[in-house]
């Protein structure tokens, strides 16, 4: 189950010891964060978000895991995690990081050219 993934990073980021501390955090009883971790409470999708940032995880991320929790049809509870590893795969992270390199280098390129420009208009 991805929620007990998810509280249990959101446990160490804060460098908490007992579910308690997380219960208080999220304004809910402990008992409920117990609940969770048995599969007999799902994870409302601002509880996830919540839990996603605090952990320092993507929120998109933690929405997909938990809604696949959620599911319980196993084909398409596994569709939902194959997303979800698709979304945080290698391959995503290297389209953003080719993006950004494209646009320093655009950048790179432009700024002579705005300097040019000024000249001629000063």
């Amino acid at each position: 189950m991805y929620i007990n993934e998810l509280l249990d990073a959101y446990k160490k980021a804060q460098n908490y010891v007992q579910d308690k501390q997380i219960a208080h955090d999220m304004n809910i009883e402990p008992n409920k964060v117990s609940k969770m971790r048995k599969g007999i409470r799902y994870v409302s999708d601002s509880e996830a978000v919540f839990l996603a940032e605090g952990a320092g995880i993507d929120a998109e991320v933690a929405l997909l895991g938990c809604h696949a929790d959620r599911n319980d049809n196993p084909q398409v509870k596994a569709l939902w995690e194959n997303i979800a590893k698709k979304f945080n795969g290698v391959g995503l992270s290297s389209v953003s990081t080719a993006c950004a390199g494209l646009a320093l280098a655009l950048m790179a390129v432009r700024e002579p050219a705005s300097h040019y420009a000024l000249c001629i208009l000063c």
